[in-house]
């Protein structure tokens, strides 16, 4: 059941095509690739890495 042939993986990209439009894919895809990058910073959050960059920044 979770795998996912040629056939289903093309008739997403259509829907998703559909409903997005061409234009704004990109837009989407940059914004889930930004909300990766920030949830994978949030959980791997260390308090010691944190003061460092503090004090690299003033």
């Amino acid at each position: 059941m979770g795998n996912l042939g040629m056939t289903e993986i093309l008739l997403i990209l259509v829907v998703v095509v559909l409903l997005f439009g061409g234009r704004k894919i990109p837009e989407l895809m940059k914004g889930i690739g930004q909300g990766m990058k920030e949830f994978k910073k949030a959980s791997q959050y260390d308090p010691a890495n944190d003061e460092k960059e503090t004090s690299n920044k003033n």
